[in-house]
């Protein structure tokens, strides 16, 4: 009787959790196994439930958590004890349980024993335990999440442990079928044991796992169980069990998870993030826990564009990318997994793994885990994700089992070569042939896997800012205002890199994000030449990537080559919105259209577009495309496109066609302009007002002479119905436009209309327009700039004007305007950009470029104002009227001049350069004590900052 109270008090919970009051689970045990058959058979028909749940333990409050749980060295074989022994009897003079020094090859099994709780996190064969002393160190978990497979499953569980750490629930994720060592159960049982929810995330195969069924009878008893349904559905349980009177076991499992079933957590292949937010809701208001994160969107949170409804085709690519991904989709009766040795590689029921399901694994040639070092591991084998086989001896447990089967409908991943083991993928092909598509449908099809799709462009210039930018989206504050509270300074290198590190730390981790790198230009980086590596670690955790990109090769990974698409696919696709099949000769033309264009997705998409809008036939538009004469001032020397419009000419036929529409159209003018000046700003999103703010700025005559005399016939096709205005303002209007003729994208991510232009698009206007619209480019984003909008795009201008590097600036300023975009543009996007972005060695070289042109410009008015005055610099000496605006000049450029140094030295001082901050910053009071005066407030701030920097470098 004493016993049993005692247990009965071991099993109590938090007081919001009511007690059971149905009768207490019967436990009967033995003292081990003897012979090798009973090996096979871990759980016997003798025993009701194995006793480990219901052993005596210390106090929750010492309870391993499931950041604290150790390594485990493997055992072979594992049996139930029958007895306990006393903790402070059970380890031999180096700590360890004598249990673990069982020999794999011995002929006999050692029962299994408790130990001394807790331990540390390290393997168990190389030191001793922890001292109880460090008990009140461990914290008790308050979730346990259980599970019995592989794969998908494994990445749902740890993906919703993950998300229940995020709100500051301390939870445990374990398959203990997978446990081979005395130490693991224990660890596992004591955690069951102490928490406050049990979480089992049930599948049919779960019903074949005599733990799973341990752990739903449990907590069902203490009326904690959350079951969360995995691909699976109550009446395919239920089947189960139909006739099946002997299994008491599994009905009584059944019966306990029906009843707490109540909240209806059932996730599948379409529905993963909103399961595991539901989750992580009811668990968070159970626990009286205030919700940390924000709220998760049950949409395709992420996406840059919306789905492509008219999308055809891909479904093999599709496929392709989902086993590499997740592994292939095959039935479990028909899977023939291939393992090292079949002859002796039968499992016990119980396979080889850790205490901690975060642990990395790997299986070695007798079909045994082993510990391996975190980030120093090789990539899982094919067996080691293989779903471990419970065999049962008993003539009734076979049937048992072969009748499950029989109903199990739930899908598992099977890894044969180069499938389910892909963490990045490289998707290649020629411009135009639809990668960045491809992407975004599956993108689109798997969102539910993903927690968010992250979306960036692969642009070398702008690639390392659009990875920093992964912060906003991930929640992360990369600013230098986050640096300046670490109490110390660390160099500008230190900080970059430790940016970059955060959001690699939040990205590749068991939250499972899909990270879409689209159009890759080069594989290292444009500022500092970093290799792609530096960004893409070889374990990406449960984070996959897809690379688009023309390079025919990225970071050593086998490119998947996307071939063009099949006849047929191509068809539906230049058909556009005809539901109806044309007459044969009809057909004929389409044929013809899809050889002349390559079967290019792109071209393939505008023709369509044209046929749909236009309403006229195939033939009609042929003609009309064919008649257009290509001039060569269309294929500029050295334009940079590999050569892709000479190789295309018939699709820049149909680009030409496309841009006299437009300007046929009501308002198509500033269509037209919109894409000639928008092409020289960043390859991303971009308003339609900034998009007509560059319009604007573009000369009326444009570039109609590059068409040629055929285009007059070209509109004997029909054009009167094509585009009517509907109300709305012309630069939406014209923004719709380019996207109905599939020459641009409608961006989701940004309240308004934005659009983003195909490369192939953007690569056409900088070759119609030419040079001219640079300067209208660079005028249109002086007029919109704001740096936490248009970032990418005053990026853009700022290379227009400045050039970088080795590349000669494109646009030749006037004084006047060049000071007004410095100061209205260069100077907020450095500041922005190192403040926000932690980006310092940009943010310095933009303003280190912006005071060597000032200082050229202040040298050209210095120089002809001493030609006006014979050799007099004195600035306030009456010039003629007509030189008064170049003085009033030459003052604003040597007073920008002074606030680019005082803005550097400020910003040098946050690196700890300390000696060329005071340089810069002597120079900045200087030019204002002459120009301003010793009492004015810019030159008593300057000197403000001049005393920090002697400050800090005296302390330093």
């Amino acid at each position: 009787m004493e016993e049993e109270k005692e247990a009965g008090s071991f099993l109590d919970v938090p007081k919001d959790i009511p007690i059971a009051t149905t009768k207490s689970l019967t436990i009967r045990t033995n003292g081990g196994f003897s012979s090798s058959s009973d090996r096979s058979n871990p759980i016997s028909p003798a025993i009701s439930i194995t006793p480990h749940l219901y052993s005596p333990s210390p106090p929750s409050s010492a309870f391993v958590s499931a950041l604290q749980s150790p390594y485990i060295s493997p055992r072979d074989t594992d049996a139930p004890s029958a007895s306990r022994t006393p903790p402070s009897e059970r380890y031999d003079s180096g700590g360890i349980d004598p249990a673990t020094k069982v020999s794999d090859c011995g002929g006999g099994v050692q029962p299994r024993v408790s130990f001394s709780f807790p331990v540390p996190r390290v393997s168990f064969t190389r030191g001793s335990v922890a001292s109880p002393s460090s008990n009140a160190k461990l914290r008790s978990c308050d979730v346990y999440i259980g599970y019995h497979g592989n794969g998908s499953l494994g990445r749902f569980c740890k993906w919703l442990k993950s998300e229940l750490e995020l709100q500051g629930i301390a939870s445990f994720v374990a398959d203990r079928a997978k446990y081979s060592d005395t130490q693991s159960h224990e660890i596992a049982d004591r955690i069951i044991c102490s928490v406050a929810f049990g979480v089992i995330v049930v599948t049919m195969s779960s019903f074949l796992n005599p733990f799973s069924l341990e752990e739903i009878r449990f907590f069902a008893q203490k009326k904690n169980l959350v079951p969360i349904l995995f691909d699976t559905e109550p009446p395919e349980i239920a089947g189960l069990f139909d006739g099946k009177l002997e299994d008491k076991e599994g009905k009584e499992a059944f019966e306990g998870l029906m009843r707490c079933h109540e909240f209806k957590l059932e996730a599948n292949e379409t529905n993963w993030r909103s399961c595991v937010s539901k989750t992580v809701t009811l668990l968070r208001s159970k626990l009286g826990r205030k919700s940390i994160a924000e709220k998760e969107s049950e949409g395709p949170e992420g996406m840059p564009f919306p789905r492509n409804r008219h999308f055809v085709g891909r479904e093999k690519e599709l496929s392709e990318i989902e086993g590499m991904f997740f592994g292939s989709t095959v039935d479990i009766q028909e899977v023939d997994c291939p393992r090292g040795s079949a002859a002796n590689d039968r499992s016990s029921g119980v396979s080889d793994g850790f205490a901690d399901e975060e642990s990395d694994t790997v299986r070695t040639s007798n079909a045994r885990y082993i510990s391996l070092e975190m980030r120093k591991c090789k990539e899982p084998t094919l067996e080691a994700w293989i779903d471990p086989v419970i065999e049962l001896s008993s003539g009734k447990g076979r049937n048992l089992q072969k009748q499950r089967s029989k109903h199990r409908r739930s899908r598992f991943r099977c890894n044969s070569k180069g499938y389910g083991s892909a963490s990045v993928l490289c998707i290649t092909g020629s411009s135009g042939i639809g990668k960045t598509e491809l992407a975004l449908e599956f993108a689109y099809r798997y969102s539910q896997r993903y927690k968010m799709v992250l979306w960036i462009g692969g642009e070398a210039r702008y690639l390392r800012q659009n990875i920093l930018n992964l912060s906003m989206n991930l929640g992360l504050d990369i600013s230098a205002e986050a640096e300046k509270e670490r109490g110390r300074i660390r160099s500008f290198e230190e900080q970059e890199f430790d940016a970059f590190q955060r959001v690699k730390r939040e990205l590749f981790r068991d939250v499972p994000y899909l990270l879409v790198i689209d159009n890759l230009e080069s594989e290292r980086d444009w500022w500092e030449g970093k290799d792609l590596h530096d960004f893409i670690p070889r374990n990406t955790g449960a984070t996959h990537v897809i690379v688009t990109t023309r390079l025919p090769r990225v970071i050593n990974l086998e490119p998947m080559q996307l071939p063009q698409l099949s006849y047929n696919d191509a068809m539906i696709l230049i058909k556009g919105k005809q539901k109806n099949d044309y007459p044969p000769e009809e057909m004929e033309v389409l044929r013809k259209l899809d050889e002349r264009l390559g079967r290019l997705s792109f071209g393939l998409w505008i023709v369509g577009s044209l046929l749909s809008e236009l309403m006229i036939t195939p033939s009609t538009l042929f003609e009309a495309v064919e008649r257009i004469s290509l001039n060569e001032s269309l294929f500029p020397l050295g334009a940079n496109d590999d050569g892709f419009c000479r190789n295309n000419s018939f699709l820049i036929k149909v680009l030409v066609f496309c841009f006299a529409l437009m300007d046929r159209a009501k308002g198509g003018s500033l269509t037209s302009k919109m894409i000639i000046a928008g092409s020289w700003l960043a390859p991303a999103p971009v308003s339609s007002t900034l998009l007509a703010a560059t319009a604007s700025k573009l000369p009326m005559k444009g570039s109609m002479h590059l068409l040629g005399e055929s285009l007059k016939t070209a509109f004997l096709c029909g054009t009167h119905c094509f585009l009517a205005p509907h109300g709305r303002k012309a630069e939406v209007e014209s923004a719709l436009l380019l996207v109905k003729l599939g020459l641009a994208r409608k961006a989701t991510r940004h309240p308004g209309c934005w659009i983003q232009f195909h490369p192939i698009t953007q690569l056409f206007g900088k070759i119609r327009g030419g040079l001219a619209p640079t300067t209208a480019a660079v005028n249109g984003v002086m007029r919109a700039g704001n740096p936490s909008v248009y970032s990418d795009h005053l990026w853009a201008s700022a290379f227009l004007v400045f050039g970088f590097k080795s590349e000669p600036p494109s646009v030749q300023l006037k004084a006047v305007d060049m000071v007004h975009f410095i100061r209205k543009t260069a100077l907020p996007l450095a500041i922005d950009s190192f403040m926000t972005f932690s980006r310092c060695g940009s943010a310095l070289e933009l303003l280190k470029v912006c005071t060597n042109v000032l200082e050229e410009v202040e040298k050209s008015y210095a120089s002809r104002i001493q030609d006006l005055n014979r050799g007099s610099l004195c600035w306030r000496k009456k010039l003629q009227p007509n030189h008064r605006v170049d003085e009033f000049v030459w003052q604003e450029v040597t007073l920008l001049k002074a606030t680019l140094l005082e803005t550097r030295a400020k910003l040098l001082l946050r690196g700890g350069l300390f000696d060329t901050g005071e340089e810069l910053c002597r120079t900045c009071i200087s030019i204002r004590t002459v120009m301003l005066g010793h009492g004015h407030a810019h030159t008593l701030a300057a000197q403000e900052t001049l005393a920090k920097l002697v400050r800090y470098r005296s302390k330093i």
